[in-house]
């Protein structure tokens, strides 16, 4: 189908706020931009509680913030992922979407600031998401959290690092996870697919600018091949969190998330993956916000 109208407004929307093709950008201009566009995701709402923390990680403190609902405890947990290609964004980025999703689930979200690329490539991002979802199960009634209610979710390299952490989880043998939420995410190092082609430039995400990311994210081009990086490439699927894949039809991703929530159903893994006609990149609009919200609380309450 054409453009669509909500999709078209979001891009114009970006347009007048003088948005930038991220690979015209350095990466110090880029992340000032990303912040400076926050105020697109309209007004942030208040939630019970929130809480900024440091927790321990790989190789250093992992900043997180910890949003808490206005229900009776223990709370359903989600961690969540932040998108900007491994290399933008951060828990402010991140904060407006964190508070809706805490509010309209009645969970405890815990946003984490993982580390990024180019100062710290691959795997980096990936081991620090799964430090903190490890941290986050190890100190489930410090938290005031259920152990066993633990969702991972993502938007786009957040995505990734959501689709990564459930394999890590499986291989790692821990922790236990109810629910993976993968939202136009990033699954596999490849740019030659037939929705790069078709949607290389003019839907706000470009092919360009994924070229751009990747070069940052991975030190060595032969890493975009381990599962880590590219969880498409895994040998085996069988044995993850059950999962919602969120694709978009005018998103150069979008055949590589399709490909992935159909190798998840192949491996016996139960899925639910709507690709939302006539939207772009990081805008899926209001129908895929509802389904997001209810298949989370379906895995979480």
């Amino acid at each position: 189908m054409p453009l669509h109208p909500d999709a078209q407004a979001f891009l114009a929307q970006r347009d007048a706020a003088g948005a930038k093709p991220v690979e015209e950008l350095s990466v110090a201009e880029a992340r000032a931009q990303s912040v400076r566009l926050i105020y697109l995701q309209g007004r942030p709402q208040p939630v019970a509680q929130v809480e900024d923390r440091e927790i321990p990680g790989p190789h250093g403190p992992i900043p997180i913030r910890i949003y808490s609902a206005d229900r009776p405890e223990p709370w359903p947990m989600l961690v969540f992922f932040h998108g900007g290609g491994w290399v933008l964004g951060n828990l402010e980025t991140a904060d407006t979407g964190c508070r809706q999703l805490t509010n309209a689930i009645g969970c405890l979200v815990v946003s984490v600031n993982y580390r990024h690329a180019p100062e710290d490539p691959f795997p980096a991002a990936a081991e620090d998401a799964y430090a903190a979802t490890a941290w986050v199960a190890a100190n489930a009634e410090a938290l005031n959290g259920d152990a066993s209610r633990i969702a991972v979710g993502g938007q786009s390299a957040g995505g990734n690092l959501a689709a990564v952490v459930a394999l890590m989880a499986r291989d790692r043998g821990g922790p236990r996870l109810a629910h993976q939420y993968l939202n136009v995410p990033v699954t596999d190092y490849n740019f030659d697919t037939p929705s790069y082609q078709e949607n290389a430039e003019g839907y706000g995400l470009t092919r360009a600018g994924m070229v751009y990311f990747w070069n940052r994210y991975l030190a060595d081009p032969a890493d975009g091949a381990h599962p880590y990086a590219s969880p498409l490439r895994a040998a085996d699927l069988r044995g993850l969190a059950p999962a919602h894949v969120v694709t978009a039809e005018f998103d150069p991703l979008r055949d590589e998330g399709n490909a992935y929530a159909a190798r998840l159903r192949e491996a016996g893994v139960p899925v639910v993956h709507t690709c939302y006609a006539g939207m772009v990149h990081g805008f899926q609009g209001a129908q895929a916000v509802e389904d997001v919200v209810r298949e989370l609380r379906r895995a979480l309450t």
